[in-house]
């Protein structure tokens, strides 16, 4: 990653880098120590154990702007809270089913799992966005959206295929994992659902993760093909 592009990008104070790392950490640890199912537990929150120490060995060469920041937090504890109960018994699952039912809005299933492939696209789009532009030469423009909706699309697909392969390996132990909850459909609602997340969240965040992120005339005089 070219290392001149980190001077470009508005990373999070010291405090609230701290902050998140503190609050995600504690979940962590919770949600360990309460868990209903440690396979299904470790298999959701993987990615929150490996991307822990990614950041912070990448930290001083390569912060994050403000917003991805935020939103990893975020997507972090949407996966810590499903790894502890199962997508199909979370609490937050459950508040938002009877609400739901309680307006009108017939929900049959726990929607916590459709919630998490909804953040799958939500925060990895702005991820993508933001490796794009800092360490590409590529400009903001039709090409970004498209290959940003692609990476989501794309690590939702894989996602499937990594909850196929432990159907496989394990039987009847991944049911927790793969929460379905009986819908024939559920892989292909998991991934629409994540390539709903990218667009809204590119419609949402784009004009905020820009002034984050600095000029773009700024962006393209920090590349520089071969840094490291």
């Amino acid at each position: 990653m070219p290392g001149t592009s980190t001077a470009i990008a508005t990373p999070p104070t010291r405090a609230e880098a701290w902050a998140l790392l503190l609050i995600v950490c504690v979940a962590l640890l919770w949600s360990v120590l309460t868990a209903v199912d440690r396979m299904t537990w470790f298999m959701e929150v993987m990615w929150v154990i490996a991307g822990i120490p990614l950041l912070a060995w990448r930290w001083k060469r390569f912060p994050l702007t403000r917003l991805l920041c935020w939103l990893l937090a975020a997507h972090a504890l949407v996966l810590i809270e499903g790894g502890a109960y199962t997508y199909a018994q979370a609490p937050l699952g459950s508040w938002l089913r009877d609400a739901a039912n309680a307006v009108g809005i017939a929900v049959q299933r726990n929607p916590w799992d459709r919630v998490g492939h909804f953040m799958q696209g939500f925060v990895p789009a702005i991820l993508a966005r933001e490796l794009l532009l800092r360490c590409t030469p590529l400009r903001r423009g039709g090409w970004l959206v498209y290959l940003v909706l692609a990476v989501a699309l794309s690590f939702s697909a894989f996602f499937e295929l990594i909850e196929w392969w432990s159907a496989l390996a394990f039987g009847a132990d991944a049911d927790a994992f793969l929460a379905t909850q009986g819908d024939p459909w559920d892989t292909q609602w998991d991934m629409f659902t994540c390539l709903v997340g990218a667009a809204v969240s590119l419609l949402l965040w784009s004009r905020l993760h820009d002034r984050q992120l600095g000029r773009a005339d700024d962006r393209m005089s920090a590349f520089r093909p071969g840094a490291v």
